[in-house]
């Protein structure tokens, strides 16, 4: 990886966080996935669930403000508006939301209003099928590029649903992968994807051909166990949901790192409202440690996180919205944390 330094100075600064675990329809996250904004600003909360909630599965859709303003989806099932295990969601220019599911091993269409529209269905490892398909991006021309997870390709279509090309296979080496995830699309139409078994960052052309590679396996800076989630903004900077260790990084355009982030979450309006009229768990809340000390043996990424209720636990996914604002969706504390530029 490049050591060079960015030609900018780079600083992301905590701003709020939005979300509340919920075990019923309406406001409120269970184990959100990803988040993807319309043109009128909404923002879609894809709940992936785990298998207790199932019948919660859907999209929730809410404002920056944190005023619910709806949902779609009706739970775990095979019908069209269903999903089994919903992963990733990207708009095209037309305001159609696009959603990757891979046990159904499909992609599915809905308006912005979440009616459903179309399908992509087609299971297997040929020109077009899916077998896991999981991070979706989408270009300025509306081209789709979608993570065929257990393929280890990434497959490109156009907006009609055409394939137009692909590129990858298992391994280790440049244009190879090992259980792909997340994906994005820069400004200039470069793809990058998150090579979740390789801990790495691989950086293509929008026809495959392989450019860079960022990171290593391990714990220190610019490197990643497990990353699950990519986006760059428009300067180049690349985030990364680096989420087996907790934690999201920041790399410069050349792949330098430029900084790490834990989380700094604090109380949604969500969950003011909820504490204000549940008053014995806020008197709890208000005399628990929620930042301990913890002994020696818990020193891993997962026990700190899942012991410091401000830190990430499980980040999954990081997204822009278009004014360059960065959203962490924070999978096991039902959330999204809010991050912007200095």
């Amino acid at each position: 990886m490049s050591t060079h330094a960015a030609t900018k100075t780079f600083t992301l600064e905590y701003v709020k966080t939005i979300g509340l675990t919920t075990n019923q329809n309406g406001r409120g996250f269970v184990n959100p996935y990803d988040v993807a904004f319309s043109k009128d600003g909404r923002i879609f909360v894809l709940n992936h669930c785990d298998s207790a909630r199932r019948n919660l599965m859907r999209v929730g859709i809410c404002s920056y403000d944190e005023e619910y303003l709806g949902e779609f989806g009706k739970g775990g099932g095979p019908a069209d508006d269903q999903f089994s295990s919903p992963v990733a969601m990207a708009f095209d220019s037309r305001d159609r939301i696009y959603i990757t599911d891979e046990l159904h091993h499909r992609v599915t269409i809905f308006d912005s209003a979440g009616n459903f529209i179309n399908k992509w269905d087609a299971s297997g490892s040929g020109d077009g099928e899916f077998n896991g398909p999981a991070g979706i991006a989408i270009d300025g021309q509306d081209n789709v590029y979608i993570v065929d997870q257990h393929n280890s390709r990434v497959q490109k279509f156009d907006s009609n649903g055409s394939y137009v090309t692909q590129w990858g296979e298992a391994g280790s080496g440049p244009s190879q992968f090992n259980l792909p995830w997340g994906i994005a699309v820069d400004d200039s139409g470069q793809v990058y994807v998150a090579d979740w078994r390789n801990d790495r960052i691989q950086k293509f052309t929008s026809d495959g051909k392989h450019l860079a590679s960022f990171g290593e396996s391990g714990e220190g800076d610019g490197q990643f166990y497990r990353p699950s989630g990519v986006a760059v903004d428009s300067d180049g900077y690349i985030y990364v949901a680096d989420w087996g260790n907790e934690r999201v990084q920041v790399l410069g355009p050349d792949g330098s790192f430029q900084q790490m982030l834990r989380g700094e979450a604090t109380l949604s309006k969500w969950a003011h409202d909820y504490l204000n009229v549940n008053l014995e768990e806020k008197e709890t809340r208000a005399i628990s440690n929620l930042t301990p000390d913890l002994p020696p043996q818990y020193n891993t990424p997962h026990h700190i996180s899942s012991q410091t209720e401000p830190y990430f636990w499980g980040p999954v996914s990081v997204r822009l919205d278009g004014e360059g604002k960065l959203y962490v969706t924070e999978s096991n504390r039902h959330r999204l944390q809010i991050y912007q530029r200095a």
